[in-house]
């Protein structure tokens, strides 16, 4: 198969979906490896490097679109990319549809097979394609959070971890999966107080043998969150619903009765945001400010980190990658069950129960999608 790694061009994206290493796997086992030029360049992979192990460079998006059979993304395609998709153009990403009603209903427009890497899920329900990248963003989050609190941002001017005779900051964790025990340990060790809430019980029981003593697990309501909202200095946004949006946690009211200064961090932002008050930022202009809470809520954190980021990401997604090029799309969605669930969209048919739900659009079986 014809494989194709486009260069990013959402703002401040600075991964890459493949590596060189990763693309010597692909083309070892018989498939050709396309690259656009410079794809790599901010990841710290020259294109010389890509062509050392195998790949070829291509000019720009539309000559990898026009070779490829499959094309591989870090973020989701943009507008001006749409149009070059071909008919069953198998194209593998973060899709995030269910934040997006646009990018559903323009991808709708075109006969192409989307698998978004955020639904691929095992069959323990863990999402082994989000895991790296939640991993990033749970520590990223302390580190712009204690960032944020900096006065120079117009934070409350606290450190987290204190310092001898003065009590440390608080950090508040809404949802307890990899963002959330990745932010709990970063900021636990800082020196906080932290409180990780969570709505399942099996889950906190085994988190709080894992974390050190400054971590105090409870179960997540509102009123509790209500309560622990107005002591914490850094608030952290992690629910996910797999394919769906996230559900908002914290409300307009609540944020009334934070202190002023505190930082709330929405890593949930790319599932439409846990917290009432989000809204999409970038690297380049990332926080803003609403009743005096500064909102830190980036689309793509782990991009701001993107050497690290790019080889955590090959080694997951690399064995999906390989089945999907060895059997073609069909076969392998058929065959596995991991696969068949990261399937979004399947010629014009919406194959993903939590993004048909968000829009209130129909649902087809992968089956049926494939057997149309």
């Amino acid at each position: 198969m014809k494989i194709g790694v486009l260069r990013e061009i959402k703002i401040q994206e600075n991964r890459v979906a493949m590596t060189p290493a990763g693309a010597e796997i692909l083309t070892d086992n018989g498939h050709e490896v396309f690259i656009e030029k410079d794809a790599g360049l901010h990841s710290g992979f020259a294109d010389s490097e890509y062509t050392l192990h195998g790949a070829k460079i291509c000019i720009d998006a539309k000559q990898i679109y026009n070779t490829c059979e499959m094309v591989i993304h870090v973020k989701e395609p943009q507008q001006n990319e749409i149009g070059l998709i071909r008919d069953d153009q198998i194209i593998i990403t973060y899709l995030h549809l269910a934040a997006s009603r646009e990018l559903t209903e323009s991808l709708l427009q075109t006969r192409g097979v989307f698998l978004a890497y955020e639904t691929i899920q095992k069959q323990n329900g863990s999402l082994p394609l989000l895991i790296p990248m939640s991993e990033v963003a749970g520590r990223m989050a302390i580190q712009q959070g204690a960032k944020y609190l900096e006065m120079e941002w117009g934070g409350r001017g606290v450190l987290l971890g204190g310092v001898p005779g003065v009590e440390p900051g608080t950090v508040l964790i809404l949802g307890a999966g990899t963002v959330g025990l990745n932010a709990a340990q970063m900021a636990a060790g800082l020196g906080a107080k932290v409180y990780i809430l969570d709505q399942h019980t099996e889950r906190l029981r085994f988190l709080q043998t894992i974390l050190p003593p400054n971590c105090f697990t409870i179960a997540s309501s509102p009123s509790v969150v209500r309560e622990l909202i107005k002591r914490a200095d850094v608030v952290v946004g992690s629910a996910l619903n797999p394919g769906a949006r996230a559900p908002k946690i914290v409300t307009k009211p609540m944020l009334k009765t934070m202190k002023k200064g505190s930082v709330l961090v929405d890593v949930s932002i790319d599932q439409g945001g846990c917290f009432e008050t989000s809204k999409p930022t970038t690297h380049d202009d990332p926080i803003y400010e609403v009743d005096g809470v500064i909102h830190y809520c980036v689309t793509n954190m782990p991009g701001a980190v993107a050497q690290t980021s790019t080889l955590a990401l090959t080694n997951a997604t690399l064995p999906y990658i390989l089945e999907l090029a060895n059997k073609g799309y069909r076969k392998a969605l058929l065959a596995s069950s991991e696969l068949a669930l990261g399937a979004n969209i399947i010629r014009q048919n919406i194959t993903c129960p939590g993004v048909s739900q968000a829009f209130d659009l129909p649902f087809v079986s992968v089956e049926d999608a494939l057997g149309g």
